[in-house]
């Protein structure tokens, strides 16, 4: 099992510009809030919260995993509980339970005052590359 890993930079995280770190058996991606993430009613577009969330659980599985293997989404539920439009964006994500083949996990997002903006549970599927 690996307790370091790193998230490597990918074309859609470096586009959103959000950051990845894994911290207290956690996996937490931070966002400045800029022009770029606003739909056209001026608020942050829902796939911004999504894209952080799956891509802090998908980090979340990286940590509990056999070094080698990887991971990929398999479903996942996503409820929206406020907008937001300016600020920062924090979605945090950690492990329910790990199986060998599957792990089940849960995110939030939350806004600079730690409102929650968003969350998400999903399955992961984990395998031999």
């Amino acid at each position: 099992m690996t307790d370091e890993w790193t998230a490597p930079e990918f074309g859609l995280k470096a586009a959103l510009g959000f950051t990845l770190e894994n911290r207290d058996g956690q996996s937490i991606a931070v966002l400045k809030i800029s022009g770029v993430h606003l739909n056209p009613n001026g608020v942050v577009h829902g796939a911004v919260p999504f894209t952080m969330m799956d891509t802090a659980m998908g980090g979340a599985v990286m940590n509990t995993i056999d070094d080698g293997r990887r991971c990929a989404t398999i479903e996942m539920q996503t409820r929206y509980h406020r907008p937001v439009a300016t600020g920062t964006l924090t979605a945090t994500a950690a492990v329910i339970t790990a199986g060998r083949r599957v792990v089940h996990l849960r995110a939030e997002t939350r806004d600079d005052a730690d409102r929650l903006v968003a969350s998400a549970t999903a399955s992961f599927a984990v395998f031999e590359p």
